[in-house]
């Protein structure tokens, strides 16, 4: 993202505020890229209906909040369709406390999981390689433990996130649609 983490979660928050709407920024991002990685259509903002079910109960979003989760929508699919972009994960920055960052990370899984899950019911069927990386984010997303403020837990923190980066990643290469942003009737699973 061209802008820091820190300022688009905070214009999320405050744009979820105003509406009303008690979802975290980073619950928003999971949920929004399980979505994307679960095969969600991606033409005819399709996958609005299912994240705004998510989110607000299927009620409309506010149009300012609509038009920045569309942004970040349309920034995730970029930063996972092209590896060059470099996808990243939505979360709070290193000023943050650990225990505040593990916290988000466990809540940015969670969502993401709900998401995935929602557009592919079916993931018994999915390759080994998914399913044990499915295993692994639901035990990640249950994460509860008091961390400590030295290396050794920020080292085990940045693998755990590269870790569900790279599970994105690799759900997004077996379920996610090879296409382009615009609006086309080209829609391809990758298998």
């Amino acid at each position: 993202m061209a802008t820091p983490p820190s300022l688009c979660i905070e214009k999320l928050k405050q744009a979820l505020d105003a509406a009303e709407i008690g979802q975290h920024p980073v619950e928003v991002h999971g949920a929004l890229v399980g979505l994307i990685c679960g095969g969600v259509k991606q033409d005819h903002m399709a996958w609005l209906k299912p994240l705004v079910e998510l989110m607000n109960d299927g009620q409309a979003l506010e149009h300012n909040l609509q038009h920045l989760i569309t942004e970040l929508y349309q920034d995730t699919v970029a930063r996972l369709a092209d590896f060059e972009f470099g996808f990243t994960l939505l979360l709070p920055e290193e000023e943050v406390s650990l225990s505040q960052r593990v916290e988000a990370l466990a809540l940015w899984t969670q969502s993401f999981l709900t998401g995935i899950a929602i557009i592919q019911p079916e993931l018994a069927k999915a390759s080994p390689d998914v399913r044990e990386v499915i295993k692994d984010l639901a035990e990640i997303a249950q994460v509860e433990f008091d961390v400590g403020d030295d290396d050794e837990s920020e080292t085990a923190y940045i693998e755990l996130q590269e870790f569900v980066r790279m599970s994105a990643i690799l759900c997004y290469s077996e379920f996610g649609l090879d296409m382009p942003l615009n609006d086309t009737d080209k829609s391809s699973t990758i298998h």
